[in-house]
């Protein structure tokens, strides 16, 4: 009976031992997990821009990289907060764009570790390379951790876009309408430079006709002074296209007067404060920050929608509607840059369709670029905010499938129009007396052969 109890005494010892060495361990890790501090998006942010910055004053200027041999010089152009995750205790991820000197733009991972204001990067994978990516994320079922997946012949998507170079036959078709006076006509002529060579293979028109020079932006525009014998003909212009997808580029010229007011483009007030409100504190960051802060900004509050006053570029309209088409999207971004000290312009084209290689046009298509690092920087907002996973490719790029026909606001030419500078010259510019008269304009194309979208892009949807 005596051995018993000992042994009684001794069992319940042991497990009062257990208990508390377990309850000791279970106080230490709770205490372990209330010394780990709380982490939000913004710490994020703050560490890995802080690491960037780091690496940029050790890289003499620029955040290096090395990838296939080739050595990448790289600048901050924006962080994603929306992507930016804590992955558990002291690890997180962010991903950010950052710019080449070549102007190639990618979009790279990072995972970090560590506490707010003391975080470290412990690994960094390219993603993707101007909206292409090298691999995709997925997420296992049984532990839900994410894994990298490569993505295959990745550099072909790229909706709508044909990358290179494309060759292609242009129509520009004007039908005269039925006039009872004199009238007067505009029509734009797209020029060469070192993004498209053009060639005026044919020319068909009813009346006398001469080439005006617009010396402020460098365009070429055809004149003609029509009667009502002219009622009903139609004036064919016809080109050779070959053209060069665009990128970032240096233009000898100062940009500073593309920083001044056009008359729908106001600079300052409203698009001052509004300017200084969207780029905050990356005032400090660069250019190209500042830029992508207002290239964002017109992406995600502004809506594709061909409604109300749209289609004249009046950038009052676009800040205050928030909708139009291409010209609002630019003319809005073009006000917002200028008013922040980043010089920016306009130009206006079509775009040639990917999907197929003949056929009629959907209309003009306008674009802009803006000044920094010092390069000329090709954005596409309207089409960015189509297919938002192309917004890494079209800021700095314009595709190849795509024809230029002017430059610039507020064109000035002799003799010009009654009513004034013409605000813009995609469609003709045509006057009776002081009326102006809408003739029916039609755009049409033929692909040369080997270029064929079959190689070149994918299937829009």
């Amino acid at each position: 009976m005596k051995e018993f109890r000992i042994m009684y005494f001794l069992l319940i010892a042991m497990l009062m031992a257990c208990n508390s060495s377990t309850k000791k361990k279970e106080n230490e890790e709770t205490q372990a997990d209330k010394d780990i501090p709380k982490v939000v998006t913004a710490d994020i942010e703050v560490g890995i821009k802080a690491n960037i910055a780091k690496k940029v004053e050790e890289g003499g200027g620029y955040f290096n990289m090395n990838t296939d041999g080739k050595e990448l010089h790289l600048q901050l152009v924006r962080v994603h907060t929306e992507y930016l995750s804590n992955l558990g205790p002291r690890r997180h991820f962010a991903c950010v764009d950052l710019a080449d000197v070549s102007g190639d733009v990618y979009d790279v991972d990072f995972f970090l570790e560590g506490d707010p204001g003391n975080m470290s990067v412990t690994e960094t994978t390219l993603h993707k390379l101007n909206g292409k990516p090298f691999y995709t994320w997925k997420q296992r079922k049984e532990d839900k951790t994410w894994y990298r997946v490569p993505v295959q012949k990745a550099s072909t998507d790229l909706l709508g876009v044909i990358e290179g170079d494309d060759h292609f036959e242009f129509h520009y078709e004007v039908t005269l309408p039925e006039m009872k006076e004199s009238t007067q006509l505009w029509i734009p002529v797209p020029q060469s430079d070192r993004f498209q060579t053009v060639k005026l293979t044919s020319l068909t028109a009813p009346a006398e006709h001469r080439m005006l020079d617009e010396k402020t932006n460098g365009n070429t525009i055809l004149y003609m002074e029509l009667t009502p014998e002219h009622s009903g003909k139609k004036v064919e212009l016809v080109y050779d296209v070959e053209r060069q997808e665009k990128k970032p580029y240096i233009e000898n010229s100062s940009p500073s007067r593309y920083l001044d007011a056009s008359l729908l483009m106001p600079v300052g007030d409203r698009f001052q404060t509004l300017a200084d409100s969207i780029i905050g504190s990356k005032r400090s960051e660069g250019t190209l920050m500042q830029a992508r802060a207002l290239y964002d900004y017109v992406i995600d509050n502004m809506r594709y929608i061909k409604a109300g006053t749209y289609g004249t570029g009046d950038a009052v309209y676009a800040c205050d509607a928030l909708t139009g088409n291409c010209t609002e999207f630019h003319s809005l971004f073009i006000s917002l840059a200028r008013s922040a000290g980043i010089p920016s312009r306009f130009a206006v084209g079509a775009s040639i369709p990917s999907d197929r290689d003949e056929g009629g046009i959907d209309g003009y298509h306008c674009w802009a670029e803006f000044y920094a690092e010092g390069k000329w920087w090709p954005v596409d907002i309207s089409e960015a905010n189509k297919y938002t996973a192309l917004a890494t490719y079209y800021f700095g790029r314009h595709p190849a499938n795509r024809i230029e026909f002017t430059r610039g606001r507020d064109l000035q030419i002799e003799p010009g129009p009654q009513s004034g500078p013409i605000n813009f010259l995609a469609y003709p510019v045509m006057e009776a007396g002081n009326s102006p008269v809408f003739p029916k304009t039609f755009f049409s194309f033929q692909r040369k052969p080997g270029n064929e979208t079959s190689e070149k892009s994918i299937t829009l949807p």
